[in-house]
């Protein structure tokens, strides 16, 4: 069986909207493209080895016309890996399929078992709806997390009101590079987060 890693960039108050830049979604959100003073090369090249040891892109309909607009013919190492694999798009509406290799998916949850079957790896950015989809039928077996220092306060995030009580263990420690974003390494675990109980009595 093959595994769903999740890739996501968030501020420090879990905001992952328009993290790149604005999108004609995005309209009156006033932060777009929060991330980009804490790239640097090193960050960068970890982003590229992801890219590239996965062997399918699952995205929301929204990330994935981002991604169309931008990444097709890109010749980095990145764009190079996104154009090789399979795209699937999860949408129950007419996306444009138009970037090579792209398949829609209308029921996510039983589509998304049958390509754990078929896909050593299959990695999936941004989407905040798609997420809660994705943990909600607990298909996530690992989050790659990167933390910009940075609070915006508003915006989507990725686990807001009424997400899946989920668990999770490093796979590693957190990694910090220089312009100040933080790298996670988490593995999902099986069942809900324990409750702790009342205090012993002093």
């Amino acid at each position: 069986m093959g595994e769903l890693h999740v890739n996501i960039i968030s501020t420090l108050d879990g905001v992952i909207q328009a993290n790149g830049g604005p999108t004609p979604q995005d309209a009156g959100f006033a932060y777009g493209g929060w991330e980009r003073p804490y790239w640097d090369d090193e960050a960068n090249h970890r982003l590229e080895l992801d890219a590239q040891a996965s062997d399918a892109l699952l995205l929301g309909r929204v990330t994935y016309d981002i991604f169309r607009d931008y990444w097709p013919g890109q010749t980095d190492p990145i764009g190079q890996a996104f154009d090789r694999i399979p795209k699937y798009v999860a949408s129950r509406g007419t996306p444009d399929l138009t970037w090579r290799a792209s398949t829609q998916l209308r029921d996510v949850e039983p589509e998304v078992r049958e390509l754990r079957t078929r896909h050593e790896q299959i990695h999936t950015w941004g989407s905040a709806d798609l997420l809660r989809t994705l943990f909600r039928a607990d298909l996530v077996d690992q989050l790659n997390l990167w933390v910009c220092p940075v609070v915006i306060g508003t915006g989507k995030r990725l686990f807001p009101e009424g997400s899946a009580p989920t668990r999770f263990e490093q796979l590693r420690p957190p990694r910090a590079y220089a312009t100040g974003i933080l790298e996670l390494r988490l593995r999902r675990l099986d069942g809900p987060p324990e409750a702790g109980g009342a205090p012993d009595p002093a």
